[in-house]
């Protein structure tokens, strides 16, 4: 996976000047759960059964939540290593957190902080220095106005004059001439408005689907609706409820995703970046080390080129 670390940099130079949003470019879904374990605390945010099941049998509920809230493998600087180029960074101020401790959640929180993971990602595109990533800040749990203006002022010194300012989506060269490598998407508006290093939210297209037929149906009827104008995400991971979690107690995420990577795959090589309305842009994953999603998703950018 490692000769994916630069792809962008190896792409043919008559894509070099196609802007971010008409190349194809992949992504994982709740990129940070690589780092919950057993012990993990349930986040507020999760449902009342959970909570309740969490207090009377935790030493079930604990492992048997772990198993659906895991969606990647790989930590945050081998998913760059291994090309991902979208990183969805579901942020959270976890109650028994000291004040500026901002962490991730998905149904737990993560004992990695956020700050520490935006240096890591900075540190890896200082070796890195024509790869380009884009880091969507969402969810918000628990989060005031006060830690909206911190985490804004914490990715601002971090990446600095790396980050590319809101406007029209760049391309390649334009990013390169002004040594810029980072697009911030961020989900409150309020943030943004406040902010010119901040760009608004990325649409994702999210199927809420357990079944992967439902899912790929989905995706196509908002194709079928046209794509968005800037930047944009196919969500290619299948969603599981609580009730499905527990009538499927020995099953996981990542088997529910494996089984279904064969359709996955299958759709994924069908698919064309561009500018028309049925084109795709960023398709983000579950487990992206599998099934050499990664490599299909560059690897559509090869339909831009001129016969």
């Amino acid at each position: 996976m490692g000769d994916q670390a630069d792809w962008m940099s190896q792409l043919c130079p008559q894509l070099w000047d196609v802007p971010l949003h008409h190349l194809s470019i992949p992504g994982s879904h709740d990129t940070m759960t690589y780092c919950l374990n057993r012990k993990s605390r349930i986040s507020r945010a999760s449902s009342w059964l959970l909570h309740l099941l969490g207090r009377v049998v935790p030493f079930i509920t604990g492992p048997v939540v772990m198993k659906w809230s895991v969606t990647q493998t790989l930590d945050v600087t081998q998913q760059l290593d291994a090309g991902v180029r979208y990183l969805d960074l579901r942020i959270a101020h976890a109650p028994e957190g000291s004040t500026r401790n901002l962490c991730f959640v998905h149904m737990m929180y993560t004992k990695a902080l956020v700050e520490d993971t935006l240096t890591e990602i900075a540190e890896w595109l200082q070796s890195h220095p024509r790869e380009v990533v884009i880091l969507a800040c969402r969810n918000f749990e628990g989060m005031t106005c006060e830690l909206h203006d911190y985490l804004a002022g914490c990715i601002v010194n971090i990446f600095g004059d790396m980050l590319c300012p809101s406007g029209e989506v760049p391309t390649l060269r334009q990013l390169w001439a002004r040594e810029q490598q980072v697009i911030v998407s961020y989900e409150d508006e309020a943030t943004v408005s406040r902010y010119d290093q901040l760009w608004p939210a990325i649409p994702y297209w999210w199927g809420n689907a357990v079944k992967t037929d439902v899912l790929l149906r989905f995706l196509e009827t908002m194709k079928g609706q046209g794509r968005p104008d800037g930047l944009f995400v196919a969500g290619i991971n299948i969603t599981e409820n609580l009730c499905y979690i527990l009538l499927h107690p020995v099953d996981s995420l990542e088997e529910m995703t494996r089984r279904s990577l064969p359709l996955m795959t299958e759709w994924v090589c069908a698919q064309q970046p561009g500018q028309s309305p049925q084109c795709t842009n960023i398709i983000a994953g579950d487990f992206v080390d599998a099934d050499g999603f990664v490599s299909k998703v560059i690897s559509l950018n090869c339909k831009l080129l001129s016969p």
